[in-house]
């Protein structure tokens, strides 16, 4: 089958499409002929935790396709079923953090980018009707990690202020998506105008550029809930939109890991910190019934063939996209 691997050289430059052995499933594990695949910024991190001494490997968490084979035992899935890859091994019920052993498709076992894919049954969910090909396979990992940073951890509800800072990305966009649905109302920022204006199109409240004066252009308006991926360039910013009381999320850090709060304030603020990551079978299945109820479809940036990986790849790299990028891989 035609994969797309990482193999003896960091980064990009390690990756080459070409062929790799069909294996069949074995016992509690199901085969996916995918049809559509889904890029994220794990991938790019991937290409450097994946070292180039390690054996090839198929990155790539996201896909879509039809179950073609399945191992003795399983279940409640059976050939031609259409689903969805949950990206998420070992956590099963919602808790607190993953339990040990938890991993994601595509490292340390292959993952999404090829024609093929064998999972354990439970990770092959069945396609929502509403959803394309296209947006079915570039959902699971952002939309899982959205839906348990806003409704398990963030504990969104009807009225709530919500922030988001850097929208744009996959996550992002889900976010806004959900809190929408949700009833609350919802703020963003962004350094692209385009991006502000499709947030405004989404539903957004206001979408203020992000080099502008957040406290003044919203004119007294303080959020419960602030939901960070940006990290060091705008972890202080965002604390400043906050209510006394109010919560922050954070899931990335991608201006930095390391910053500097003042714990003065935030003690007297009554703030609270939250760290939250992907999320649960459970809430996969919870984060499935709730885009199905609001018909909730991914903000598609673009497709591409497989074999034009290098483009994808940069495009994510440069922050270019707007919502999702896939593949189509068979």
């Amino acid at each position: 089958m035609k994969a797309l691997l990482h193999a003896e050289k960091a980064g990009i430059e390690g990756l080459s499409y070409g062929e790799l052995t069909e294996v069949n499933p074995g016992p509690g594990e199901v085969r996916v002929r995918l049809k559509t695949a889904g890029l994220n910024h794990r991938d790019l991190f991937i290409l450097h935790r994946h070292k180039p001494t390690d054996p090839p490997l198929v990155v790539g968490s996201d896909g879509a396709g039809v179950i073609d084979a399945v191992g003795d035992g399983v279940v409640g899935v059976e050939v031609g079923d259409e689903v969805m890859i949950n990206p998420g091994l070992g956590w099963k019920e919602v808790s607190d953090v993953p339990p040990e052993g938890f991993e994601i498709v595509g490292l340390p076992d292959h993952g999404t980018f090829a024609e093929q894919i064998i999972v354990p049954a439970e990770n092959a969910v069945a396609k929502p009707a509403h959803l394309s090909w296209e947006e079915a396979g570039v959902l699971s990992l952002a939309a899982l990690t959205a839906y348990r940073a806003l409704f398990t951890r963030g504990k969104v509800r009807s009225g709530m202020n919500v922030f988001i800072p850097g929208i744009g990305g996959g996550v992002a966009t889900f976010l806004l998506q959900f809190a929408k649905a949700a009833g609350a109302k919802v703020y963003v920022t962004s350094r692209s105008q385009e991006k502000r204006e499709k947030a405004l199109q989404l539903g957004a409240e206001a979408a203020l550029a992000s080099n502008e004066d957040w406290e003044q252009a919203l004119a007294g308006v303080k959020m419960d809930l602030v939901i960070e991926s940006v990290g060091a360039a705008t972890i202080n910013k965002s604390l400043k939109q906050l209510r006394r009381g109010g919560t922050i999320v954070t899931f990335g850090s991608s201006t930095g890991d390391t910053v500097e709060i003042n714990l003065r304030d935030f003690f007297y603020g009554q703030y609270n910190l939250l760290g939250s990551t992907m999320g649960s079978g459970e809430e996969y299945k919870n984060m499935i019934e709730f885009i199905t109820e609001h018909k909730i479809k991914p903000v598609l940036d673009q497709m591409y063939q497989l074999e034009d990986f290098t483009d994808a790849f940069k495009r994510l790299e440069e922050a270019k996209q707007l919502g999702k990028i896939g593949f189509y891989v068979g």
